[in-house]
């Protein structure tokens, strides 16, 4: 009895150990909170679940939106032999040892495989390939679980036979559900009597960042910080849930979708002109951890291809924006991104310059090379003197104002217009400077 008794207070200790995140894993449906849209009644997955009727699935969503525990639920209610792999600590053998496994299980006992690869997009392109017979010949069900955009992650075979289902991030209402669900129904935190009033759990949802793993371990670790008024009595406060993070959990992944997310929504806030936009979204960044060097290179390229010589000293600004963030560092940089974030939001745009060289390059790939006519040819010897080069070419600078009209290209493209200055800022001067030159060619 004794050792019963120890082996007991054994398994009860070892778990206590198990974190308030797993011990709160839901093990049904019914226990799910959000993605309604995919599992509530009626619904697409839950009737495939339901059915036992598991056809190959991507879910794609954020950290802490319920794709493990999806896949952990089909593994408990379906009659298929579930695996389960981390592509992470998983390699080509790995999967080669269940693909066998599974085309035993349907060619001798007519029985499905399901295997679930957590991060599949951590799989390289040789890894997925391995998958994509068995898939195809209906060996495995496959279930992938990713964070990132399964269009660039996951290679087009292997997408193709897969039915991609997007998990939307957990609302705060979601939220405050799974922490009532926590604070009543877990088997230790059950037994205490534990106080958060609504301000901290308003601040323990914001550092969390809609991730419900971590909103779990952020409530037991801050449990863990407050001080025991009575025997099991805690009274958890903003102190204790900002101890128990030390800062917030930022949604980004520098080498991810939310990367390119950020980044996109930034330049076209400076594109669109709207300099609050894009200190937002520059915030976002930098909080994130971006590169602060490749924020200053977007910025090179959106202050030529998007204001150009609406101001050219745009590019001025970008180019000393990169020289300087290189030598100062952060997080001094933050201030220097910011300026000049603001300076190219609220400049003139144009994006004739990126016009011009589009169409321009569209000429010379679609059309002859037209040969360099003979009077804008260098003629360093006699001989080609001889033969005309730079004959009857004039000299701009040996004539008024310093200008001749003159043709410069091509005879067969002399009516060709490739730059089309626009009417803002710098260049509309630049548009009237040049009608009054070429007269022939109004833009």
């Amino acid at each position: 009895m004794d050792l019963f008794n120890k082996s007991d207070i054994e398994n009860s200790r070892m778990k206590s150990l198990v974190p308030l995140a797993e011990r709160m894993r839901p093990e049904t449906l019914d226990q799910c909170v959000g993605q309604e849209h995919l599992i509530g009644e009626g619904k697409p997955l839950r009737t495939f679940i339901e059915k036992d009727e598991i056809p190959s699935l991507i879910f794609w969503g954020p950290p802490g939106c319920g794709k493990t525990t999806l896949a952990r639920i089909i593994a408990h209610q379906t009659h298929s032999e579930f695996f389960q792999l981390n592509a992470v600590s998983s390699g080509v053998q790995d999967v080669r040892k269940i693909l066998d496994r599974a085309k035993a299980n349907r060619t001798r006992f007519q029985r499905k495989t399901i295997l679930f690869i957590d991060e599949i997009h951590r799989f390289n392109k040789a890894q997925q390939d391995a998958l994509l017979h068995s898939v195809e010949e209906g060996d495995i069900i496959l279930i992938g679980a990713t964070t990132e955009n399964p269009s660039f992650e996951v290679i087009s075979p292997l997408l193709s036979r897969c039915m991609v289902y997007v998990l939307k991030p957990l609302s705060n209402s979601d939220l405050h559900k799974i922490i009532d669900n926590a604070l009543q129904t877990d088997r230790i935190l059950k037994l205490k009597k534990i106080t958060i009033g609504v301000k901290e759990r308003d601040l323990l949802i914001l550092l969390a960042g809609g991730d419900a793993r971590i909103v779990l371990n952020g409530l037991e670790t801050a449990l863990s910080l407050s001080k025991e008024k009575k025997k099991d009595e805690f009274v958890i406060t903003c102190q204790d849930i900002e101890s128990a993070f030390q800062r917030r959990n930022i949604r980004y992944d520098k080498g991810g979708e939310e990367h390119y997310n950020c980044i996109s929504a930034f330049i076209k806030s400076m594109r669109g002109s709207d300099p609050d936009a894009a200190v937002y979204w520059l915030s976002r960044l930098i909080e994130g951890g971006e590169d602060p060097k490749f924020i200053a290179r977007r910025m090179i390229i959106l202050a030529s291809e998007d204001i150009g010589n609406a101001d050219p000293f745009a590019l001025v600004l970008a180019t000393n924006c990169f020289t300087a963030v290189d030598y100062v560092g952060m997080p001094e940089s933050r201030i220097i991104l910011s300026q000049v974030a603001i300076y190219l939001a609220s400049a003139p745009k144009s994006n004739a310059s990126y016009l011009a060289i589009e169409e321009g390059l569209k000429d010379v790939r679609e059309k002859e090379h037209y040969e360099v006519p003979l009077h804008l040819r260098n003629a360093p010897t006699n001989l080609m003197k001889e033969l005309d080069y730079g004959k009857n070419y004039s000299y701009s600078h040996d004539l008024p104002d310093h200008f001749v009209d003159q043709e410069y290209l091509p005879e067969e493209l002399k009516s060709a217009i490739y730059y089309r200055p626009s009417n803002q800022g710098k260049e509309e001067e630049i548009r009237k400077r040049l009608n009054k030159l070429w007269s022939k060619k109004q833009r």
